[in-house]
Order: structure tokens, then C-alpha cells, then sequence
């Protein structure tokens, strides 16, 4: 009798904890969300920074990113994304592995 006692007594106290740290859990839970340059999973190459683009696209580095950038920043917004075969150092290849990735606004 005493060891059914027992048994439920550190049953009650383990659900009692348990309940307490998920309690605990969701109080402390962020909510994701997605940065501006992000949207609908396409990067917006009008607005994404070289990090955004280094870390979103496949075979662009950080020298390849810093010449997106600057492409944008002296020849203005892309109109579209093959506008980025104009940025030296991305060719028909690159473009093509990152397009479904990519968007303009």
C-alpha cells in the first residue's frame, strides 16, 4: 500500500514538472520571422544586402555579392533578374542556378 503511495505521489510530482517546464517553453518561444528581403522564399535582389545574397544564392560569394550591390547602387534598381548578367563575375550558369530563387519589386 505504502509503495502505490509512493508511485503515485512521484507520478503527480513528475507531471507537475513536466507541465511546468512546457509552460515554461512557450512563454519563453519567439516567433520566427522573415527579414524584408525575404519574401514568399524569393530574395528581392532590390533590397537584399551581400550578406542576404551571399547566404541565399548558390556560387555567389562575398566579392560577387559586394558587385551586386555596387552594380544596383551606380546603375540604379534591377528592372528584372536577368538585368544581373550585366554585374561582371555572374554569367548565364549562375543566373540560372539562382532564378527560381530570385525576385524584383
Amino acid at each position: 500500500m505504502i509503495r502505490f503511495r509512493i508511485a503515485s505521489l512521484f507520478f503527480v510530482l513528475c507531471s507537475l514538472l513536466l507541465g511546468y517546464n512546457q509552460a515554461s517553453l512557450a512563454a519563453n518561444a519567439q516567433p520566427v520571422v522573415a527579414s524584408a528581403e525575404v519574401q514568399v522564399g524569393k530574395l528581392n535582389i532590390n533590397t537584399a544586402d551581400e550578406a542576404a545574397l551571399q547566404a541565399q544564392m548558390v556560387g555567389i560569394g562575398a566579392a560577387k555579392a559586394k558587385a551586386i550591390v555596387q552594380y544596383r547602387e551606380e546603375h540604379g534598381p534591377f528592372s528584372s533578374v536577368d538585368d544581373l548578367l550585366e554585374v561582371k563575375g555572374i554569367g548565364a550558369k549562375t543566373l540560372d542556378k539562382n532564378r527560381e530563387k530570385l525576385m524584383v519589386e
